[in-house]
This record gives C-alpha cells, sequence and structure tokens, in this order.
C-alpha cells in the first residue's frame, strides 16, 4: 500500500513504523510470498514489511546525447512490485542514491571506452594511471514519483560518433536501515545508438554464471550475489562500463580491464608469477590493497566455460574460442613474453592478428595448441573409454547374510568391460558397505574390518557376462541382529593412454559415477538416507566435484567412509610432516570436513586449523580456502549462505540424536552431531561453551529449541541475507 501525500500524515506513519520495529521487528511470520527465507524481511514483523517493500530496481526509460555533449537519461525506480519509489524517500521508505556512468564502443574495437576518465596516483612514486569514472554534480528533474531525468555535468565531444553502441550505467542503494532492514543495492544498463540503429553491446559473460559461485542473487532484496565496491555494483554488464582497457592501477602495473584482471585474480595462487614468488594484488579505493594470490579456483582452471557458458545466451559467448589476444590470454599464461617470445616457443608476438592462425578454436588432435585441445581436462578427454557401473539389485541382503550385487559395468559405447581389466595394478573395482542408513551406527562389521561403520571389498573377482552383466557376494555378512536400510556403494578406476605413439601420449587414469544402492536387512520399507547435499549444488562451483585421484565423485557416496567416528587415523602415522605425525587425529565426518574447509580462511580469526593427512602421508591443509560466496556488500567467506550446498533447507533440519562425531583435536570429543555440525563454522570457544551448555547427558541436545522454524533464533533467520 501506499501512505497519503500529506506531510502530517507521512509523519505519523513514520513515527508509527519506527515504533512497531522497536517491538515486532525480526520475530512476526513471513510477510509476502515473493520474499524467500534467506532474506531478512521474511522475518519481520508483515506490517512493517507492507508499508517499507524492501528491494528495489533501477530501469531505464531513454537516454540521449543532445547536440552539445549533454547526456540526459530517464530512468525509474521501483520496489519489487513495481511500485514508484522516492527518490528522496519522503513519500515512499528509505532515501535512494543513484550514480551514473556513461560509455561507448569505438569503431573497430570491441570493449566500451568511458568518456569520463579520472588520473589516479600510485601508493608510492610518481606512477599515474587513468581510470574510468561515473558522472558527479549533474542534476536531477523529477517527472513523477519514481520517475527522474538525470543530466550529466561531464559532456561527451560534439563529434561523439552517432553510430557507436552507447551504454549508460546506473547503481544505486536504497537505505532501510531505521526500520532494521539493512540497505538494498541495485543496478541496470541500458544501450542504444544515437542514430536509432540496433545496438550490438559487448556481451561475453553473464551475471548468472558468476552466482554460481558467488551466490544466489535469486532473493527479493538483492543480499546475495555478485558484488563490488560496497556491493553498488551487481552485474558483469555494469562491470564492463569502468573494467575496459582504459582503467589501470598505476600502483602495481596491474591492468584493471575484465579480461585481464577477472582471469588472473581467479587464477590466484594458479598464476606462474605467483607460483614464482610475485603476488598478485590491485591497490583500489582508499589504497586498500587486495591480495587475490592465495585463491584457489573451485574448478579446473582449464574450464573456460564455466564463466564463458556456451548456454547462457549471451551473444558473444563464443568470443574466448574466436577471439583470441594477448591480454586475455596472458592473463592466465602470465609468465609468457609476448614481446620476446619466451615461454611461447619462442615466437614473438608484436600484435593480435596471428593468434588465431595457431590457435585456432578446435584442431585434430586433443592437447594441441588449439583452443580447445590446449584446455581438454585428460580424465574428460573424448578418447577416455569411459566406465559405467549400475547398482541394479542386493539379494540375500538380510542380517546374518553375505549379500549379492548384481550390477552392470560398461564403457561409453554399451560394451561390457571384463572384470580381468580392473586387475591390473592401475585398475580397481571395489564396493564399501555400511548401515543403518537412518544414522550409520557404526555397524561392526567383524574383527578383520579396521574401518569404522563400513567395510569395503574388492570386486574384482565377479562373475560377468559378455555383456558386462555381473555378481558380487560380499565375504562379510550383515551382522547379526541389524535392523533397517543398509547402503552399498562402489568405486572404480582404469588408465588409458591418450594420443599414442605421438609427442602428446599420455597415461591418464579415470573413474566411474560412484553409484549406491539400499536394500532392507529386516523387511521393513527400504528408507534411503537424508538427503542434506546436492550434488549438482558442489558442481556450481566444482562444475564435476572428484577427489581421491577421481575415484569419489558423489556425496552420497562420500559419506560412507566420513562417518562420524571416523579420522585420518590410518594415514597421520605416515606423515612426513613431523609435527601432523604427533598431532592427535583429525576429525573427517562430513559435516565437520566440508564446513571447516569451507570455512577455511576464516580458521586463523580462532586461532585454529584443518589440516588432514592423506594416503600416502600427504598434507591437506584447507586453512587458506576462500569461500566465494559474497555478503551483501561484496565481501567473500559469506558461509552464511548455506543453501548454496544444502538442498530443501536441510541445514535447518538438526541431526539431534544421530552418532556423536570422534574429534580428537576440537574442543570437544567426541561431539554430538548438532554441535559438531554447528561449530564447524561458528569456531568462537564461547560459541562451543553455549553448545555444550544445552547438552543433557540423558536426552541430548536441545538445539531445537530456540533454532528450529518459527522460534527465536530460527537458523534460516540467522543466516539471512542483510
Amino acid at each position: 500500500m501506499r501512505i497519503p501525500s500529506s506531510t502530517f500524515t507521512i509523519a505519523r506513519y513514520v513515527i508509527a513504523a519506527v515504533l512497531v520495529v522497536g517491538a515486532c521487528v525480526l520475530i512476526g511470520a513471513p510477510a509476502t510470498t515473493k520474499l524467500t527465507p534467506h532474506d531478512k524481511a521474511f522475518y519481520a514483523d508483515p506490517a512493517l514489511v507492507e508499508y517499507v517493500q524492501p528491494g528495489f530496481a533501477i530501469t531505464v526509460v531513454s537516454a540521449q546525447i543532445a547536440t552539445d555533449g549533454t547526456v540526459s537519461v530517464d530512468y525509474k525506480l521501483a520496489d519489487p512490485n513495481g511500485a514508484p519509489l522516492d527518490l528522496s524517500g519522503v513519500v515512499t521508505p528509505g532515501p535512494i542514491s543513484v550514480s551514473f556512468l556513461i560509455a561507448y564502443i569505438p569503431k573497430g574495437q570491441t570493449q566500451f571506452s568511458s568518456y569520463i576518465t579520472r588520473t589516479v596516483s600510485a601508493v608510492t612514486g610518481s606512477a599515474t594511471g587513468t581510470q574510468a569514472a561515473g558522472d558527479s554534480g549533474g542534476t536531477t528533474t523529477t517527472v513523477a514519483t519514481g520517475e527522474y531525468i538525470y543530466k550529466f555535468s561531464n559532456k561527451v565531444p560534439t563529434t561523439f560518433d552517432q553510430t557507436a553502441t552507447h551504454r549508460v550505467g546506473l547503481y544505486g542503494s536504497r537505505n532501510l536501515t531505521v526500520w532494521d532492514l539493512g540497505t538494498d543495492y541495485a543496478d541496470t544498463t541500458f544501450d542504444w545508438v544515437p542514430n536509432g540503429s540496433k545496438p550490438n553491446p559487448r556481451d561475453v559473460v553473464r551475471t548468472a554464471d558468476c552466482n554460481a559461485c558467488h551466490g544466489s542473487a535469486a532473493t527479493v532484496t538483492g543480499a546475495n550475489g555478485l558484488a563490488a565496491h560496497g556491493g553498488t555494483r551487481r552485474s558483469v554488464g555494469l562491470c564492463i562500463i569502468c573494467h575496459q582497457p582504459q582503467t589501470t592501477d598505476p600502483s602495481t602495473g596491474n591492468s584493471l580491464d575484465m579480461k585481464v584482471f577477472i582471469h588472473a585474480l581467479h587464477m590466484g595462487s594458479s598464476l606462474p608469477t605467483v607460483v614464482a614468488g610475485k603476488p598478485y594484488q590491485i591497490v583500489g579505493h582508499n589504497n586498500a590493497v587486495s591480495d587475490f594470490s592465495a585463491v584457489v579456483y573451485p574448478s579446473d582452471v582449464r574450464r573456460c566455460q564455466t564463466c564463458h557458458n556456451p548456454k547462457n545466451g549471451a551473444a558473444q559467448t563464443g568470443a574466448w574460442l574466436t577471439n583470441p589476444n594477448r591480454a586475455a590470454c596472458g592473463a592466465c599464461h602470465d609468465d609468457v613474453n609476448f614481446a620476446t617470445g619466451l615461454n611461447h616457443v619462442n615466437l614473438p608476438q608484436v600484435d593480435d592478428s596471428q593468434c588465431s592462425m595457431c590457435h585456432i578454436p578446435q584442431g585434430e588432435l586433443e592437447f594441441d595448441a588449439s583452443i580447445m585441445g590446449a584446455h581438454v581436462i585428460p580424465d574428460q578427454s573424448t578418447q577416455i573409454p569411459g566406465i559405467n557401473v549400475v547398482l541394479q539389485k542386493v539379494t540375500n541382503g538380510a542380517a546374518g547374510k553375505a549379500p549379492t550385487v548384481t550390477f552392470t559395468v560398461r564403457d561409453n559405447k554399451g560394451n561390457g568391460i571384463p572384470m580381468s581389466t580392473f586387475t591390473s595394478s592401475s585398475g580397481t573395482l571395489s564396493f564399501s558397505m555400511t548401515g543403518p542408513a537412518s544414522g550409520f551406527k557404526m555397524t561392526n562389521f567383524g574383527a578383520d574390518s579396521t574401518t569404522p561403520g563400513y567395510v569395503t571389498e574388492s570386486a574384482t573377482g565377479s562373475t560377468c557376462s559378455p555383456d558386462g552383466t555381473c555378481s558380487y557376494t560380499f565375504t562379510h555378512i550383515v551382522p547379526a541382529g541389524s535392523t533397517g536400510t543398509f547402503m552399498i556403494g562402489v568405486e572404480s578406476r582404469l588408465t588409458a593412454i591418450l594420443n599414442p605413439n605421438t609427442v602428446l601420449q599420455q597415461s591418464v587414469s579415470y573413474g566411474a559415477t560412484n553409484q549406491v544402492i539400499y536394500f532392507s536387512v529386516d523387511g521393513s520399507p527400504v528408507t534411503p538416507r537424508r538427503t542434506v547435499v546436492a550434488m549438482a549444488n558442489c558442481n556450481k562451483c566444482h562444475t564435476y566435484l572428484e577427489v581421491h585421484g577421481d575415484l569419489r565423485n558423489n556425496v552420497t557416496y562420500c559419506v560412507i567412509c566420513h562417518n562420524p567416528e571416523n579420522t585420518d587415523f590410518t594415514t597421520r602415522p605416515s606423515s612426513t610432516d613431523p609435527a601432523q605425525k604427533a598431532a592427535p587425529n583429525q576429525a573427517i565426518n562430513f559435516a565437520l570436513m566440508v564446513h571447516k574447509i569451507h570455512t577455511g580462511a576464516n580458521l586463523a580469526t580462532f586461532n585454529t586449523t584443518y589440516i588432514v593427512v592423506g594416503h600416502g602421508g600427504s598434507t591437506s591443509n584447507f586453512d587458506n580456502v576462500l569461500y566465494p560466496a559474497m555478503g551483501p556488500t561484496g565481501a567473500t567467506r559469506d558461509t552464511a549462505q548455506c543453501y548454496m550446498c544444502h538442498t530443501n533447507n536441510s541445514e535447518a533440519v538438526f541431526p539431534i540424536g544421530l552418532n556423536p562425531v570422534t574429534d580428537p583435536q576440537g574442543l570437544l570429543n567426541p561431539a554430538p552431531a548438532t554441535t559438531s555440525a554447528c561449530t564447524s563454522c561458528h569456531l568462537k570457544t564461547s560459541s562451543m561453551a553455549h553448545a555444550a551448555s544445552q547438552i543433557d547427558p540423558r536426552f541430548g541436545e536441545s538445539c531445537d529449541v530456540c533454532h528450529a522454524a518459527g522460534t527465536a533464533f530460527d537458523v534460516l533467520m540467522e543466516h539471512a541475507g542483510k
């Protein structure tokens, strides 16, 4: 609803709203179906939300350049329902601040060039650099509430190219802090050609692809997703107005051109120059230093299609294939000296005109100089024959008996793979059994089973028919007296020779997608394990998550080993680091492990680490992992966005009563399931003290009393954006 325009009524309603905030904010029921449980306003008083209507959008009606070079833009401000918003925040709640950019694509070029620039001095020394800038000091005229015309104070040259594609960018914030609803951000762009022709803007990468890792922007209030410069810049289309060849960092000499710095910062720790000891840094606003040298890209850096998504609808989504150039390619391959030919097969490259002659989109062989070929990930080569294992059924799976698994194992062409293929030194096929699936009650499969809660057997002795239909009978039995649903999972791996008899020949191992199958051991209905995390959510960032030498790639399978009782006790004694060898075993329960890994960069703040000793005594230190989700102001490490991994709000379904977690390096060992999961992110000692105080030795955890849905400290509400 909208309030009347009289000053008296406005003042009265604002006073009333403030009183409502003091009494009711953040304790009410959902106010509108448009809000999600990840919006802070979802939990505010419905009357307050009805009044404020948090969130906003900017749209451009038109833009033009007068003959004297004056730029003007007609734009609208609206709430999520489309109702107009007052710029000053008098007629409608919350003052709004809007900033303006103007650029064009010069003839013969493909990137924007800003009409407005500024000169920036280096922090030390006399170096200066040019940077694209926004307008300031312009005039705003009100057309009607919610619609305004802004005239730039900076004029473009009167000789501006009327046939060029122009873009205005608008970004702004809506201040709702007086209602305890934070600050909303929005931006937009508008393209036009002054002579009336159809614009042809730069359109290479879409924001939605960035948000796969940087956080969903689906919240009504725009609390999450790609954000920079304090949260005001939220879309790639806006970013490329300034982040183009004009803009440099004089303090480091680094280019801030999008195609250069975005590649470099995502390469981060993998940059050849960083590996050689030179940090990759950008000095920004107020001389703040951003060091990207520790960034680890969550996918394989050769997966260019992660950002250059061929399915995203961008007009030039294939530019990386058709327009190779020194700036973009040299951003990742930053040890190449194109002027001298160093690390470029001794071929100097003085311009970009010949790049596409060698670096064609795709060649005849993988791993050649073509763009697609050079970025092939070996175990995903088209030459890989493939392993496809399908678990069909389990028989004789009753308690006290040895279950038999019927399955098929075939290559990508549907041909059966002989079991003898897996008996080589590089091949493996094995099954793991655990249960019950309701909580993995640390079933003991016998004195000869050294793995806690599960047993693994090599299945290379399976009986198979030529078409790849096989059966395997476990040597271990389902323990007598077992009840409920058990599960069996499979992993397998082989080796292939790629590009044989060429200088590009290489040996590559590859695995099958892990499968699991459930079966009842007592005749009760089969009940699969609860779904907590969706594999598809993992792969939004990781694209194709695989660990342990490409053997494990399915979180439903991972939890068999990464169960509450397990630690790195089998591998820590083989550590080559004396300090780690002497340290207590590390917990590897899935919830604890994944939370701590993704919290990595925050661990040092709490004077703790998360280091796991793996196969062969290898050390995996996760202390530098930077969770890529962005908060409202653009800061990474926003681990409050639990829904990026969890599915169906499963983070709010507490594992109360499930197995305690063995945690020799933790503050509490063992720790109840919910306490262990939550304090893996909430690392303060006081957080553990709070959790421990809510554990009764007779009745267990009481977390749901305060943190369940609808309670005073509803876990979804506490993690909501803004």
